[in-house]
C-alpha cells in the first residue's frame, strides 16, 4: 500500500532544467502592415511602431534576464517583417539554410540573413525550393519536423534532408490562421540526449492539421500537450522555450495551466502589437545552434 508521500512523490511534475540558448533577434524599427500575406494583417489598421518596439525590447530583456544570448541583426528600411526573424533560416550545428519566401512582399529579407550568417561564421546554404526557414522548421531531438500546406513546398523537406542529414517528418497545415508549423507546435525541450530530457516532448493545436498529420503526431508524442482552438487563436502556440521557461502570449491562459501541472514555467511576454502583421514570441526568435561565439 503506498503511503501518502509516495502518492504526492508519483503526482509531483518533473522538475525541468532551463538549457543555455542562443537566439537572432531584428528590433522592429520598421514595423507596420501595409499589405495583407496572411489572415492577421490588416493594413486599414493603424500599428503603432513605438509600442511594437517597447513590447520587442521587452522579450529580448526577458531572454537576456534569463541566461540566454541574443544576437541581433541590424532591420533594414521597407523590410517590415524582419522582426520575425524565425523565417530567415534554419540552423543546426553551425550550419544555415537560408530562405526562399513564397510571398514577393518578403523576399528582400533572404539576402540580409544568409549574409548575416556567412559573417558570423555559419556555414550558409542557399535554398532551391521555396521554404520559410524556422517558421515552418522545428528541430525535435534528431528529427525535424516541418510543415507545408500554405507557404513551404514539399520538395523543401527533401532538400532540407539533404542538407541537414537528419530525419524529416512532414506535417499539413489545414487552418489559414496557422500559416506556420511554428504557431501550431511549440517545442518544449530544446536538449534531447545527454544534459537534457530522455525524450523531447512538444505542446500542438490538434485542429490546425489534416488527419494523417494528427495521426502521426499523436504516434510520435502520445504525451505532448494538447492545447485548445483558444489559447491557439491567440497565439500561444507560438512560443519559445528554454526547457523549463517557456515564453508565451499572457492570453493563453490555458495553456498557460498546462505547462504548469508538467513542470514548465510559463513566462508571460505581451506581444500583442506584433501580432497584427501575424507573428509573435517564436516568430521574433530564431535559434542559432552553432557557428562562431
Amino acid at each position: 500500500m503506498s503511503t501518502q508521500n509516495e502518492t504526492v512523490a508519483e503526482t509531483q511534475a518533473p522538475a525541468r532544467t532551463a538549457q543555455h540558448r542562443r537566439y537572432l533577434m531584428c528590433r522592429p524599427e520598421h514595423f507596420t502592415v501595409s499589405y495583407r500575406i496572411n489572415p492577421w494583417m490588416e493594413p486599414t489598421k493603424p500599428t503603432d511602431t513605438a509600442k511594437a518596439v517597447r513590447q520587442w525590447q521587452d522579450l529580448y530583456d526577458t531572454y537576456v534576464s534569463l541566461g540566454h544570448e541574443v544576437e541581433l541583426i541590424d532591420p533594414v528600411p521597407g523590410l517590415p517583417d524582419m522582426v520575425y526573424t524565425a523565417n530567415g533560416g534554419f540552423i543546426i550545428d553551425g550550419r544555415a539554410l537560408g530562405v526562399k519566401f513564397r510571398v514577393p512582399e518578403r523576399s528582400g529579407e533572404e539576402r540580409p540573413f544568409m549574409d548575416w550568417f556567412a559573417a558570423n561564421g555559419f556555414d550558409v546554404v542557399e535554398p532551391v525550393e521555396v521554404q520559410e526557414g524556422e517558421g515552418d522548421f522545428l528541430l525535435v531531438g534528431d528529427t525535424i519536423l516541418a510543415g507545408t500546406g500554405f507557404r513551404s513546398v514539399g520538395d523543401s523537406h527533401r532538400e532540407l534532408g539533404e542538407v541537414f542529414g537528419r530525419e524529416v517528418v512532414s506535417l499539413r497545415l489545414v487552418d489559414p490562421r496557422f500559416y506556420h508549423l511554428d504557431t501550431a507546435i511549440t517545442v518544449l525541450d530544446p536538449v534531447e540526449g545527454p544534459g537534457g530530457v530522455d525524450r523531447a516532448n512538444i505542446a500542438y493545436l490538434p485542429s490546425a492539421f489534416d488527419d494523417e498529420s494528427q495521426r502521426i503526431l499523436a504516434e510520435r508524442y502520445p504525451d505532448a500537450i494538447h492545447v485548445s482552438d483558444e489559447d491557439g487563436a491567440v497565439f500561444g502556440l507560438n512560443a519559445a522555450s528554454d526547457g523549463k521557461h517557456v515564453f508565451i502570449s499572457p492570453r493563453a491562459t490555458g495553456f498557460a495551466a498546462q505547462l504548469t501541472e508538467r513542470g514548465y514555467t510559463p513566462v508571460r511576454v505581451d506581444l500583442s502589437e506584433l501580432l497584427l502583421g501575424g507573428g509573435g514570441i517564436k516568430c521574433c526568435t530564431l535559434e542559432l545552434r552553432g557557428g562562431r561565439r
